[in-house]
């Protein structure tokens, strides 16, 4: 087996646990508020990263960092997992999940328009055609279709969803400039992010055993959102020729994702779904091409 194929490999097994994610999502959200599955979910996370760590042989990485270092992974944290997830999170409870999912594809074109003012990137003509071609994919699911009536069916849920790819995109920026080991800093950073979950649900009482589904839901988002998926991406992306020969892949994820979610949840799929999704996506493909 040659290294591109084991790289397609690796970013074909993260694409399908991404896939996922969706249903999980929506199926722990029937036992659990967002804050609790949030909860358990990063902890299961930091769990997971841990045991990484510790085969990888990297937990002495720890010892070789400073104060500066642990206070940026805390205000790291603060971002994702902390408000990132409580703020999707919350979009999937009040939307359906294929509009929430579509709707959070929004952080790479949201990531273009962070770039000009904070990595000084000066904006290109396609670019600005890929932005208008992707929210009009949103403008498709917040209206579920109805073009000309103006009439958003969930407008705190499309706010809440576009809005975490804001929160994404500003993670992904300040966590660019940031040249520690990746694995190690996303587990200190969830284990921060936890840490201020913990605080939070503590305070409104939310911290309460799960029943078995809110437990195993918790422990497949940490698991297969937030940790070991993350490893095998990272792995694609190392032992692959160039980065674009794998990350296009990711774009499978959303549309096998609404599969999961008619099958495994039970949604019924609006066309009004699919056609803003691939808006998206083909937003974000034009994006690319302007890069």
């Amino acid at each position: 087996m040659t290294t591109q194929t084991r790289a397609y490999l690796y970013a074909l097994a993260a694409v399908l646990c991404w896939s996922t994610v969706a249903s999980a999502f929506e199926l722990g959200l029937r036992s659990l508020t967002p804050v609790q599955l949030l909860l358990y979910a990063s902890a299961a996370s930091v769990a997971v990263l841990f045991a990484v760590l510790a085969v990888q042989g990297k937990l002495r990485l720890f010892a070789e960092w400073g104060l500066r270092d642990y206070v940026k992974s805390a205000l790291l944290g603060a971002l994702n997992p902390f408000l990132y997830y409580l703020v999707l999170f919350r979009a999937y409870a009040l939307l359906p999940g294929q509009e929430a999912q579509a709707l959070n594809y929004t952080w790479a074109v949201v990531l273009a328009l962070l770039s000009i003012p904070l990595l000084h990137q000066s904006i290109r003509p396609l670019s600005l055609l890929a932005i208008g071609i992707s929210f009009a994919g949103v403008y498709v699911i917040s209206t579920r279709g109805d073009l000309t009536g103006m009439r958003f069916e969930e407008p705190l849920g499309v706010g809440l969803a576009v809005g975490s790819s804001l929160v994404w995109a500003l993670f992904w920026i300040f966590n660019l400039r940031d040249s520690r080991d990746e694995v190690a800093k996303l587990f200190l950073n969830f284990a921060f992010g936890f840490l201020f979950v913990l605080i939070f649900a503590w305070s409104r009482g939310e911290v309460l055993l799960p029943g078995r589904a809110g437990l195993l839901a918790g422990a497949y988002v940490g698991c297969f959102e937030m940790g070991l998926t993350f490893v095998l991406w990272l792995k694609a992306l190392t032992l692959s020729r160039t980065t674009a020969q794998v990350s296009n892949l990711v774009f499978l994820s959303p549309f096998l994702s609404l599969v999961l979610l008619h099958h495994v949840v039970g949604e019924s799929i609006h066309a009004s779904s699919v056609a803003g999704l691939a808006l998206i996506v083909a937003g974000i493909l034009v994006q690319r091409r302007s890069a």
